[in-house]
């Protein structure tokens, strides 16, 4: 497979690190053991990630002609992505990355216009939360069928990832009629914005989409 330039958007959750790891094997680039191919699964994206990343394409290949660098990032906060800019845009080395995020939508204009989406087959069907049969039910039905999102693993953490994937699905859905649907896709459009700031609060974000569209 010819990849079009250095940055390849990935939409999907951590399921799919895998799936490129094959297709890089496919290319002949073996993934396991080698020192220039970098998988990373992180539980958040924050400034701190971003410059590692940065520090880490900067140095060149040891053992083949390129660098790969593979991350999932449930979620990045805006800081990182402006600190990615540069790195993304003139990358050392011929360096590739695959960035796999649970919606392209989620990122800066500036940080996608430096990516081609890269379609990987993700499927709808292991959303937590169906769009459709969402926004068929009735409101306080809706907010009864919020609880997988808002659930809190051993950690005490929600799998966010997942929830902007809901959100991402619902303004599919709601992008069918833009005109009907506005003030709802404006209350996605917020919760999807916000929801992977530090402090926000996703029950409140979600429970807001339930009731408004």
């Amino acid at each position: 497979m010819d990849f079009v330039g250095n940055v390849q958007l990935v939409a999907g959750d951590s399921s799919i690190l895998e799936t490129i790891v094959e297709l890089l094997r496919k290319e002949g680039i073996e993934p396991r053991g080698n020192p220039d191919v970098y998988v990373r699964e992180y539980g958040s994206f924050g400034v701190d990630e971003a410059r590692e990343l940065s520090a880490r394409a900067s140095s060149r290949a040891i053992s083949s002609a390129r660098r790969v660098f593979i991350v999932f990032a449930p979620s990045m906060t805006n800081e990182a992505q402006n600190a990615l800019l540069k790195t993304l845009e003139e990358p050392s080395a011929d360096a590739l990355f695959f960035i796999v995020v649970p919606s392209p939508q989620m990122l800066l204009p500036t940080l996608r216009s430096r990516a081609q989406l890269l379609a990987l087959g993700a499927d709808r069907n292991d959303l937590l939360v169906d769009p459709a049969a969402f926004l068929k039910a009735k409101q306080e039905k809706r907010l009864d069928m919020l609880k997988p999102l808002l659930d809190k693993d051993e950690d005490d953490k929600r799998d966010l990832g997942a929830s902007i994937a809901f959100l991402s699905g619902l303004e599919q859905e709601l992008s069918r009629d833009v005109e009907k649907n506005r003030e709802g896709l404006e209350a996605v459009y917020r919760a999807r914005k916000f929801i992977g700031d530090k402090g926000s609060l996703a029950k409140a974000l979600l429970e807001q989409v339930a009731l408004l569209i």
